[in-house]
């Protein structure tokens, strides 16, 4: 898409219903009712998200710059993606010791063992899913929260599923508290506390799945429940240097699948936490054919 193309887009979602008469506890604004925010310059960003929604002027302009840097490093691209990034607060979803470094360009530990994904990771990731309004999209590994959060102002159906019991619960009362302050987009995660690996077949077909953890293969459970020409982005390969997949899936009628690959980045290795399993109730090894 060239610049062009995108400002159109932009323009369009700017188009849609302001004048919102609601009021919540700390978001004026619903991400349904806010349009565009505009991003042509750092203060006029900053004081429509203040007047809209209520934020932090100082991570704002944190936000912006990342995005800025997203643009230039050709991360993220789409209206709806560029949208979709500027209304997720990432300071949200850090640990209080890592506040001040929400938009670094690197992950951040969340504890647990695990770690909340660079914004440049999670912008490209999420630009080739490619959501369409309405899609239904799985997330395996929960996380910290950011990246449902992020895909909850591209559908109203989005699945997550954390394996690791207290993140789950600890992630799941951090979208309630912020439903709470007025994002209400949040209301469209569903969140599950199982082993992903498996999937979520009580709401299958998904219409696009997105895996944020390292494994040596594609699951097989996960394709059979990728509708056909639905897209999959994970990432693949040895630990600590995993190959990140679009994966579309073309099921056969006699019920083959047949999946095209490629790689996001061009064949760089990105280093993900690894996906691991349920044994006995208990989170232990990970999927890897070993």
């Amino acid at each position: 898409m060239n610049r062009r193309e995108l400002l159109k887009g932009l323009a369009s979602l700017a188009a849609f219903g302001c004048g919102c008469e609601e009021s919540f506890a700390n978001v004026p604004m619903p991400a349904e009712k806010a349009g565009m925010p505009p991003y042509d310059s750092q203060d006029h960003f900053v004081h429509w998200m203040q007047v809209n929604r209520g934020e932090d002027p100082k991570f704002l302009a944190e936000r912006w710059d990342r995005l800025q840097a997203l643009f230039q490093h050709k991360d993220i691209w789409g209206a709806k993606n560029v949208r979709g990034y500027l209304l997720t607060p990432r300071e949200d979803f850090v640990t209080p010791a890592n506040l001040g470094r929400a938009y670094v360009w690197h992950y951040l530990d969340i504890g647990f063992g695990v770690t909340i994904t660079g914004p440049h990771t999670v912008a490209r990731m999420t630009s080739v899913l490619d959501v369409a309004p309405g899609a239904k999209v799985l997330e395996i590994g929960t996380g910290s929260g950011y990246q449902s959060a992020y895909l909850s102002n591209l559908t109203d159906s989005v699945f997550t599923i954390e394996i690791i019991p207290a993140l789950a619960a600890r992630t799941r009362r951090l979208y309630d508290s912020l439903i709470a302050r007025g994002y209400v987009e949040y209301r469209s995660i569903k969140t599950k506390n199982a082993d992903g690996y498996y999937g979520w077949e009580e709401f299958a077909p998904f219409d696009r799945i997105i895996v944020t953890c390292g494994i040596d293969h594609i699951p097989p459970p996960l394709l059979k429940q990728l509708k056909p020409g639905g897209i999959m982005v994970i990432p693949v390969g040895p630990p600590g240097a995993q190959h990140v997949l679009k994966v579309v899936a073309m099921h056969e009628p006699g019920g083959a699948i047949n999946v095209a690959r490629s790689d996001i980045y061009g064949g760089a290795p990105i280093a993900f936490v690894p996906f691991t399993k349920l044994e006995g109730g208990m989170v232990k090894g990970t999927h890897n054919n070993e």
